[in-house]
């Protein structure tokens, strides 16, 4: 049993290694494949099958697909077909490796080596580790073919499994839990067809043990996909978990007839283990494409949009299973991160609103959007840095990096609102200073031009387009020249320190500071992690000279 469980252990392994590969290699432009074909169910159906045999995982096609749902990019009738394609592909899987090629797993180890330490990083070094993983697999089934062939004929190990044959339900719930417990219908079916291989197994038994390692994985993302705060992210997973739900009620009573058409139809119990799988899963393909708009009905009702009341203090599309595919954390990470911008953009809105007014308790509203500020960018952060940087791809990387540089610069500039801007403001109304109202009009102008910096970030988050980003960071020569402006006016009005102007400009100049270094933030935010990229960012404003 330890050598078999380790031959299943280097079978997951294997197959994590081919997903994690294909993900590094092609894993946005898988994303952005998807997205775009999205549309229409049938062809969304075949986009499920072809990316889950290229990733080798349903699961990681199907948190893709939940991830385009649950963030409204395409509709939820699409989403459910690419769940039904993933479950074809998964099947088509175990088909492909019920074949005797475990001749090539040499050949490809080596290749994927070859690959793998002749290029550090990139495309063909991704590569390298989808062969190995491969090979790994091929490997992996030879082993648990060479353990279990001296037990074939072991009269305790028959007498056990027999009552698999008696108590079907005992054998689904059995195939069931083990597919929960490692994640993967793949390992469990080719373990089973295998045992059907051997006739340690009758057919009729393994026909249900399949169903139930059907079953079994419909069950992961359900439980460990989005959080209760997003149902509408539980939408997909729930049609997939109904699905097989129904498909394996009307399939175990009819596990009898159909081992004895397989029988009849001259197909040996190994093959005809994975032809059952294959054909159940396109069975109830064909059952659930026409019924995918009354099932998606059911789900928004069973699954409503949260309510407003949701505490905003608390994250929505941080989905800790998602960050088993790195483009749905990181697009669920940017989503968080654009209600961090929304947050700063309400902190903008109040501040400026505090400017013109006497009223102290606007101020202390602000304050309460600063401590949602750092709840969320805190979670951010936590999610962003539990990435390993070592299963990331290249583009990954550099979007991690681009969304925690966004998260804490956006964060800070909070900070300098909460801690800086408010409290001169205070001061002002405490001192009862007045402010000019051309003055006053300037500051709540450079407010609105600050709203509007804000929102141009946020778009550069998402779109990272070089042009904007140099608009956005041109920006700082506008804040700096405003500054001089307004140290010039103070100046001037020094001329008679009692006037009242003088007090009050001198607080205009802390207030537009304030406002500068909010700006840099911003700016840092949004555009600079753009620039850096295109190779457009100076390492300096000074100009170069000897010292």
């Amino acid at each position: 049993m330890l050598v078999l469980g380790g031959a299943v252990a280097l079978l997951l392994w294997g197959a994590h290694m081919v997903q994690s590969g294909v993900q590094r290699a092609f894993g946005p432009r898988l994303q952005a494949f998807l997205g775009r074909h999205l549309r229409r169910r049938l062809v969304a159906f075949l986009a499920g099958i072809g990316i889950t045999l290229l990733l080798q995982s349903s699961t990681a096609t199907g948190l893709m697909a939940t991830g385009f749902a649950a963030g409204a990019l395409v509709d939820l009738v699409p989403a459910l077909a690419v769940m039904a394609g993933a479950n074809v592909g998964t099947a088509l899987i175990v088909q492909v490796l019920s074949f005797d090629i475990s001749g090539a797993a040499p050949i490809l180890v080596l290749g994927g080596v070859v690959l793998f330490r002749r290029r550090p990083s990139g495309t063909w070094h991704d590569l390298g580790r989808v062969l190995i993983g491969l090979g790994l697999m091929l490997i992996s089934l030879h082993q648990m073919l060479a353990v279990i062939a001296p037990y074939a004929d072991s009269a305790d190990l028959r007498l056990m499994l027999r009552v698999l044959t008696d108590i079907p339900v005992l054998a689904l719930l059995l195939a069931a839990v083990a597919a929960w417990l490692v994640h993967s219908s793949v390992a469990i079916v080719l373990l089973v067809m295998t045992l059907a291989a051997h006739g340690v197994v009758p057919l009729e038994a393994a026909i249900v043990l399949v169903l139930g390692a059907n079953l079994g994985t419909a069950f992961n993302p359900f439980f460990e996909g989005s959080s209760a705060t997003d149902p509408v992210a539980r939408r997909v997973p729930a049609g997939n978990l109904l699905n097989r739900i129904v498909g394996v009620l009307a399939a175990i009573g009819l596990a009898s007839p159909i081992a004895t058409v397989l029988t009849q139809l001259g197909l040996a119990p190994g093959p005809a283990v994975a032809a059952f799988h294959v054909l159940f899963n396109i069975a109830m393909a064909v059952v659930m494409l026409p019924l995918l708009d009354p099932l998606a009905a059911l789900l928004r009702r069973v699954f409503p949009e949260p309510a407003p009341g949701t505490d905003p203090r608390e994250p929505l599309y941080l989905d800790t299973a998602a960050r088993e595919v790195p483009e749905v954390g990181l697009g669920g990470a940017a989503r968080e991160a654009l209600r961090l911008a929304d947050t700063l953009e309400k902190m903008l809105v109040g501040a400026r609103d505090a400017l013109g007014s006497a009223d102290r308790k606007l101020g202390e509203s602000v304050r309460e959007l600063d401590d949602i500020l750092d709840g969320l960018n805190q979670a951010v952060n936590a999610y962003l840095t539990a990435f390993d940087p070592e299963e990331l791809g290249e583009e990954d990387r550099a979007r991690r990096h681009q969304l925690l540089t966004f998260s804490m610069n956006i964060e800070q500039a909070g900070d300098v609102i909460d801690r800086a801007l408010l409290v001169h403001n205070q001061k002002r109304i405490r001192r009862g200073a007045l402010l000019p109202a051309e003055e006053t009009a300037r500051l709540k102008a450079q407010m609105d031009r600050l709203i509007a910096n804000l929102r141009t970030a946020a778009t550069l988050l998402m779109t990272s387009d070089p042009r904007a980003a140099r608009l956005l960071a041109r920006e700082k020569v506008e804040f700096r020249r405003a500054e001089r402006e307004a140290t010039n006016r103070h100046l001037e009005s020094l001329r008679d320190p009692r006037s009242p102007a003088a007090e009050g400009s001198a607080i205009a100049l802390d207030l537009l500071r304030d406002m500068k270094i909010v700006n840099s933030f911003i700016v840092a935010a949004g555009a600079y992690p753009v620039l850096d990229r295109a190779g457009e960012l100076r390492p300096s404003r000074v100009v170069a000279g000897e010292t």
